[in-house]
């Protein structure tokens, strides 16, 4: 998810953003809640300028190979910048995988990690010539433990590249669809606390910034069967007004003048583990769009 100043890819695991549009096109205006925009649309920031960001979410649930790596990051890698922000990642140098995968066109440029919560921004080859500034920060709030060292809270990236100010913000959020004012205060304390031991006044701020990650809203108001029945349908526009983010965000409780992609896809949460089949445990959890 994000905005202009600010761009968020909060929902899916993928989204790529070329864009044309005005900046700060989102400044001074009364919160209206998340704006939806059609993922292909162009954005233009800066006239004769061009940008390509890719952005992906995973929460891992403590596994990965390499193959799964590489399918993440595609074979078509048009893009100039790649954010990868992951969570509950296994104990495996996922670094070194990510790299191994991108090796032939792409490198890291820098990386915020707090312990399973991970975020990565690559760029093509030889772009570290192309950046001016570069700094990471996290923001914890506590997590499960325990091995797989489950962290709650956020790491980010501001990063000056190609003469755009950015910044990246990976997080975590609260479980349990019952923990909505839980998340939005989250969201609040992150936004608010990120960064600031590099205050300056005279300091230009973010064009850009993009959240991505496990946010953990639910939807809401809709049992387990009558959502998958609406799933397996193809009748997603009757969901999206249960989910707890955009409801949020209309309430003005959260992420002010951001914007994203359509959500065109099924929810991602959440599936028997190796399979496309939603939870089949003695809980079986509601669907929603948490990624």
């Amino acid at each position: 998810m994000g905005n202009l100043n600010t761009i968020q890819a909060g929902k899916g695991r993928r989204s790529n953003y070329k864009r044309k549009l005005s900046l700060g096109s989102f400044n001074n205006r009364a919160h209206e809640g998340i704006k939806t925009v059609e993922a292909d649309n162009l954005w233009e920031f800066l006239r004769n300028s061009d940008l390509y960001i890719c952005i992906v979410t995973w929460n891992m649930n403590g596994q990965v190979s390499y193959e799964d790596l590489v399918e993440l990051v595609g074979s078509n890698r048009r893009f100039d910048l790649l954010a990868v922000g992951l969570q509950e990642v296994p104990r495996n140098n996922v670094a070194r995988l990510l790299q191994d995968a991108l090796v032939e066109t792409h490198d890291l440029l820098g990386k915020a990690i707090m312990q399973s919560l991970q975020l990565y921004v690559f760029g093509p080859k030889k772009s570290d010539l192309l950046i001016k500034e570069l700094k990471v920060d996290k923001h914890s709030m506590g997590g499960c433990g325990g091995m797989m060292r489950r962290k709650k809270g956020a790491v980010a990236i501001r990063i000056n590249y190609k003469g755009f100010r950015m910044v990246f913000i990976t997080c975590h959020l609260s479980a349990h669809a019952r923990n909505v004012e839980e998340r939005n205060s989250e969201c609040r304390h992150i936004s608010h606390s990120l960064f600031t031991k590099y205050w300056n006044p005279y300091a230009r701020p973010a064009q850009i910034t993009i959240w991505l990650g496990d946010l953990n809203y639910r939807l809401q108001g809709i049992d387990t069967h009558p959502a998958r029945t609406l799933i397996q349908r193809n009748l997603l526009r009757l969901l999206t007004s249960k989910d707890q983010l955009l409801q949020e965000a209309q309430r003005w409780q959260i992420f002010n003048g951001y914007c994203e992609g359509t959500l065109t896809f099924k929810p991602t949460y959440k599936f028997n583990i190796g399979s496309s089949n939603y939870d089949t445990s003695y809980k079986v959890r509601v669907p929603s769009w948490t990624d």
